[in-house]
């Protein structure tokens, strides 16, 4: 072998000669194809791939629309319903974008939601955890500014509504709230600071999860046990067995969809977006889309706006120290017998804030939603540090092998619940 060519053992002639010039198969072959998982995976372990799957969907989609759309507040709205009636299958690309966006955010919330159960944010996976916050901050820019496009009465009311909120912070909140409209009322500067930006941040995601899958592969999967792997018998190659389980979940997750698309397209959106912008003419009732809900719902619960903004915000940046929050040796709920009911309240509590943020301002919603606020708020900083000291959690399993040939449940007689080894 000539020198300076990479050592490749793929047999296929072109694939090998690529390969030993730029060893991109040999790359991709050790991390998706004999890369170690654990094998006691379950499919909520599916949703990570599901959503790559959705960014795809979403910017190829979002490519073909922007070849239509007028960014602009006399052209925009009625762009949107040239590409519904005139382009070619301009309907269905607007209905897969458009419901796209509520699929991803489903998508990504139920992956969020497996890692704060199983622990997937304990050491030594931190970065990869703090990672995934930051493409959840991206991804709700990006919905905000794409809601925006349309220029019907809930775009434009709702961008209003939203960007008034930053000229509470004190000094600076003017300045950020004009540099944001690009003038002193939302208008068509502001539209195109919103295209452009919507345009550009899904591909700032991309480069987002590159990192946190290049973290993953660093550190290694979690698992349901919250225990690491200590052998081969623990682990399974990532093809076939993976790849084939991700399959699955993909096609059932496209059957749904395609439901959605076919059958409900405008089952999520707001009636009030189908009538053009009015600055003259306030809706009875301003919402944002569903997957804003539970943090509208915590930012009406205070009322000082200054208080509301900062507790809104405050939501996110939580998640951001999780790890730092929950001390417990322990990863998997599963063995956290009071922690794992208190998370099962939160997860209850946080679909109470996005119901109460869909309804009006009123009694008993806003009641509702200062005591749910409170909970969510008390979980992350009250509950989850006094547990990791009060709580006795369950004995771990010896290993993974052994849990998963025993029914996956802890093995009797296994090692008491100790402190997590480093991966």
């Amino acid at each position: 072998m000539a020198s300076g060519l990479h050592d490749s053992s793929f047999t296929n002639p072109v694939v090998r000669w690529i390969d030993q010039r730029m060893p991109v198969f040999t790359m991709l072959q050790k991390e998706y194809g004999t890369f170690p998982t654990p094998r006691n995976f379950n499919y909520f372990w599916n949703f990570g791939a599901l959503a790559m799957i959705n960014l795809v969907i979403m910017i190829a989609t979002g490519i073909f629309l922007v070849m239509n759309y007028t960014p602009h507040t006399a052209l925009a709205f009625e762009s949107v319903e040239r590409i519904m009636r005139d382009v070619n299958y301009g309907w269905l690309i607007r209905y897969v974008h458009m419901n796209g966006a509520s699929m991803f955010f489903i998508v990504v919330l139920v992956h969020v939601w497996r890692g704060m159960y199983y622990g997937s944010y304990k050491a030594p996976r931190e970065l990869l955890w703090i990672l995934g916050v930051v493409i959840f901050l991206l991804m709700m820019a990006t919905a905000f500014m794409g809601y925006v496009l349309p220029w019907g009465q809930m775009s434009f009311w709702g961008a209003t509504v939203i960007t008034n909120l930053f000229s509470a912070i004190p000094v600076v909140g003017n300045a950020i709230v004009t540099l944001l409209w690009g003038g002193f009322s939302v208008d068509n500067p502001t539209l195109n600071r919103f295209f452009s930006l919507h345009y550009l941040l899904p591909f700032v995601i991309f480069g987002v999860v590159f990192l946190h899958v290049a973290a993953l592969h660093i550190t290694g999967s979690n698992n349901p046990l919250g225990i690491e792997p200590k052998g081969p018998q623990d682990t399974l190659p990532f093809h076939p067995y993976y790849t084939v389980k991700d399959s699955v979940g993909i096609v059932v997750y496209l059957i749904v969809f395609a439901v959605l698309v076919f059958f409900a397209p405008n089952y999520l959106g707001h009636p009030d977006n189908y009538i053009p912008a009015n600055p003259l003419v306030t809706p009875a009732h301003i919402v944002p889309e569903w997957y804003f809900l539970p943090f509208y719902a915590i930012l009406r619960a205070v009322p000082n706006k200054l208080g509301g903004v900062l507790m809104m915000f405050g939501a996110i940046a939580v998640l951001f120290v999780l790890p730092w929050l929950d001390r417990s040796p322990v990863r998997s709920m599963r063995f956290r017998p009071i922690a794992k009911w208190a998370f099962l309240l939160w997860t209850v509590n946080f679909f109470v804030l996005m119901y109460c943020g869909g309804m009006p301002a009123e009694e008993p919603y806003v009641t509702i939603s200062r005591l749910a606020t409170a909970y969510y708020f008390a979980y992350f900083l009250v509950i989850l540090p006094l547990l990791a000291k009060v709580e006795r959690p369950l004995p771990l399993p010896e290993s993974i092998a052994k849990a998963v040939l025993r029914g996956g449940g802890p093995v009797p007689g296994g090692a008491a619940a100790k402190p997590m080894e480093k991966a």
